[in-house]
């Protein structure tokens, strides 16, 4: 049909996964709906969001058959998400982390939350940090996202 400016009617919506399952969750149903030839246009998974993913598709029933049967998928949430309500996680955010080996680094979230630590390497195509804690008996290496330390030191101070 040439001259066709109809648009598609989207529409969004939050399914519940079990916590940390996200990714799995997202791996099956994609392959889900190739498999079956479905009408959902997006699947995503914002970083950050534990135990939720979203689906972009013409109708709620779409997303219904895309989750079902899916392992670790809880079902599709009862209303429509708006998009203004996710779009703040959809940002595209690549932050050019200014940390070096040997930086001192205070750990700001998780089970060492206000620990000091010496980062002992930096990969940024993960952007990970890998450090070890200053005030340990024994050095044990461990792996941070670069969102999870705030740089304190430099090694030239």
């Amino acid at each position: 049909m040439e001259g066709n400016t109809e648009t598609k009617e989207t529409h969004i919506f939050a399914v519940r996964t079990s916590p940390n399952k996200e990714d799995q969750v997202v791996s099956f149903l994609v392959s889900n709906i190739e498999r079956k030839n479905l009408g959902v246009y997006a699947v995503v998974r914002p970083h950050g969001t534990k135990g939720y993913i979203f689906v972009e598709s013409p109708t709620k029933r779409d997303a219904e058959e895309a989750v079902f049967g899916i392992p670790y998928a809880r079902g599709v949430l009862r209303g429509e998400i708006e998009f203004s309500e996710i779009a703040h996680m959809l940002e595209q955010v690549k932050r050019e982390a200014n940390v070096k080996k040997n930086d001192i680094a205070e750990i700001i979230s998780g089970p060492f939350k206000r620990e000091k630590c010496k980062i002992s390497r930096v990969d940024k195509t993960k952007e990970e940090v890998v450090v070890e804690l200053l005030e340990a008996a024994v050095p044990i290496p461990i792996t941070l996202k670069f969102d999870a330390i705030r740089v304190i030191r430099r090694e030239e101070d």
